[in-house]
């Protein structure tokens, strides 16, 4: 996926930014009884409570059947292996995982070795 991105977080009632949907690229919002988890694109100036950024993300090619098994257990394992820590979303047709950009190339590595089996 282009660019780095932005891992935030919000009070659990917080409002979504104004603009967080505004423009392109990849967004994530999700709510739980504790938080407001938000991934957008860097160079956003959105006013967040915390927020972690230069992310960059990968994306399993394809739509993900839900009785497909393991697919994600491969490929953060794959990253765990290789002691990269990740950032996990799934979307009804994917998986997105996100890891910081100053491990890019060793997440490039350790994930084409595990999409090469899957």
């Amino acid at each position: 996926m282009p660019g780095r991105y932005c891992v935030a977080r919000l009070g659990p009632q917080s409002a979504i930014p104004v603009d967080f949907f505004a423009g392109e690229g990849f967004v994530s919002v999700t709510r739980s009884d504790d938080e407001l988890s938000l991934v957008y694109p860097e160079g956003r100036n959105l006013t967040v409570d915390q927020c972690e950024s230069s992310w960059v993300g990968f994306r399993v090619l394809g739509v993900l059947d839900f009785a497909l098994v393991g697919i994600l257990a491969r490929l953060s394992g794959a990253l765990a292996e290789a002691d990269i820590s990740l950032y996990a979303l799934s979307t009804h047709d994917t998986d997105y995982l996100f890891v910081k950009a100053n491990q890019e190339e060793a997440a490039r590595a350790a994930l084409g070795r595990v999409a090469t089996v899957l």
